[in-house]
């Protein structure tokens, strides 16, 4: 009997503590806003490093084939949210006078999946999904997050300088001046330190509206980065906020650099942070953005290469449009300096969670869990990612996008679709649609097999 007992207190002494904890680890996701493939150091940018981001992937695992829920913000996040893919969600593109429809409240959503597992839930700057200081459907209270703290609005959230911030549904002055972002972090961190202190697995959601336009930064990281690039000191007037100030732009070309490094320093004090309250092995991170690389308020993706080389950007489907890093760290867990071609896309962050805490999967979901990839097991795989755009208040159908193991159909409307191999193809630069009809055609009944109509809204 001793030798049993001696036996299991050695074995203990080999069990991680995340291992020990592993029923309910505590989640954090970072979306970056319009960041592009090619827009961090670890993806093969050159003209700015991101060292703190890299260390997700240098300690964790990094997606080469992961695909935001569309190719601009709401829908976007509206496919985290709720696990639909685009051709089912309810909202499909920005609409303008869009107000809380976007989310349909008898739905189960990412947060309340955590709620129902006993988490502690907040939710840290663009929410984009309506208002935040209104109750009701659009504010984020009423989807299972405990606290919010960040921009009253989508638009609003286009300037870095608003007059207030909206804390738990109440607007609250900032002091002329504030760039938002500052306090926007110190309320998640406070939020990560009060869930630990209260030994409470937590969900900490950190919706950045970095690098979106207005192309702002902290004023001593932009006045660092214009004397690196004096070249492009212009001005650039001011980006539409919602009647916010949003004060002119002097070199957008520095500003996003600078905004880059703003955003590495806050990841990389979060990582700190975990480290210092003893939750770093018990915590999962993830850090992706909500779309490609935009061309809005002087930003130059093509001067900073922030595709990574694929064709488009925001606001199409080719892949510089929809392809988005994807970073995963969670010590002792993750093997650390990996890489996954697994093709996965947002509507499959729900199935994930819910197979990591342990919950039911709801009933609207289109995703596949890539919690084996996470684990380096055996991982199920889609047959198909499609991806639907629509334009207008009727949310009419502009462009779609199924991407089928190493194949990639493009259809905008109007038009004949465009057919690519990605294998052999990453730049779809050869469309082959006409030398592959057969496939061609499948692709197209897909297309059509994947559209739903709008669900129908009172």
């Amino acid at each position: 009997m001793k030798t049993l007992f001696a036996a299991l207190f050695l074995i203990s002494q080999f069990v991680t503590p995340s291992a020990h904890a592993a029923g309910k680890p505590n989640v954090i996701y970072i979306l970056a806003d319009d960041l592009g493939y090619g827009d961090l150091s670890c993806y093969g940018q050159k003209k700015f490093k991101t060292p703190h981001i890299d260390r997700l992937a240098k300690e964790g695992l990094k997606f080469t084939a992961h695909y935001s829920g569309n190719t601009v913000c709401t829908p976007s996040r509206a496919v985290l949210m709720t696990g639909q893919h685009s051709g089912h969600c309810y909202v499909r593109g920005n609409l303008r006078n869009e107000n809380g429809a976007a989310l349909d409240a008898k739905m189960t959503v990412l947060p309340e999946v955590f709620k129902a597992a006993g988490y502690r839930t907040g939710a840290f700057g663009k929410w984009g999904l309506g208002h935040t200081h209104l109750p009701g459907a659009s504010n984020p209270l009423s989807h299972g997050f405990d606290e919010y703290y960040g921009w009253k609005s989508q638009v609003i959230a286009h300037t870095y300088y608003p007059t207030t911030a909206v804390h738990n549904g109440k607007e609250v002055p900032l002091k002329k001046g504030t760039y938002i972002h500052t306090p926007l972090m110190e309320h998640a961190r406070d939020f990560i330190r009060r869930s630990a202190a209260a030994k409470e697995p937590f969900f900490c959601y950190i919706p950045t509206a970095i690098p979106h336009a207005a192309m702002h930064a902290p004023a001593e990281l932009h006045a660092k980065w214009r004397k690196v690039f004096p070249q492009f000191d212009k001005k650039i007037g001011r980006y539409g906020a919602g009647g916010e100030p949003c004060p002119d732009v002097v070199n957008p070309i520095a500003g996003f650099a600078a905004m880059m490094e703003h955003l590495d320093n806050e990841v990389g004090a979060v990582l700190t942070l975990l480290a210092e309250l003893g939750i770093d092995d018990n915590t999962l991170v993830m850090f992706t953005s909500d779309n490609g690389a935009h061309k809005e308020g002087g930003h130059d993706p093509a001067f900073w290469n922030s595709t990574g080389g694929l064709r488009g950007y925001k606001r199409d489907m080719h892949e510089g449009g929809i392809r988005t890093p994807m970073l995963a760290r969670w010590p002792g867990v993750i093997a650390p300096g990996k890489s996954s071609k697994h093709i996965s896309g947002f509507q499959d962050v729900l199935p994930t969670i819910c197979e990591l805490i342990g919950q039911p999967v709801p009933k609207q979901n289109d995703g596949i869990s890539f919690l084996p990839t996470l684990q380096g097991e055996k991982q199920k795989c889609h047959e198909y990612l499609y991806f639907e755009f629509c334009k207008s208040p009727k949310q009419k159908i502009y462009s779609q996008a199924i991407r089928m193991g190493d194949w990639k159909a493009y259809r905008q409307a109007g038009k004949p679709l465009e057919l690519f191999n990605l294998a052999k193809d990453p730049f779809e630069k050869s469309n082959i649609a006409k030398a592959n009809s057969d496939l061609s055609r499948k692709m197209v009944d897909l297309m059509k097999q994947a559209h739903a109509p709008l669900p129908v809204r009172k």
